[in-house]
């Protein structure tokens, strides 16, 4: 029996590590990142068009995702 790997778990474990080593951050902060933004989520429902990019590229795409959200919720905020 051979295993295999949930591409998807793949995808995100490479983009965590990725995204804390790029920010400079721990498990730990990433993990309460993630409680904010729902980042493994994002990663989940956007693996077709990420798993073509590079991890990079996908780090980019969650930098984006992030602002987008905290625009979002000042502007509820301030309505």
């Amino acid at each position: 029996m051979t295993a295999t790997i949930n591409p998807v778990l793949f995808l995100q474990a490479d983009v965590s590590s990725e995204y804390m080593r790029q920010h400079h951050l721990t498990p730990q902060e990433f993990i309460e990142l993630d409680k904010k933004h729902n980042i493994l989520h994002f990663l989940e429902i956007g693996y077709e068009p990420f798993h073509l990019t590079g991890v990079r590229g996908v780090v980019e795409e969650v930098d984006a995702y992030i602002r987008r959200r905290e625009i979002d919720t000042a502007a509820q905020q301030d309505a």
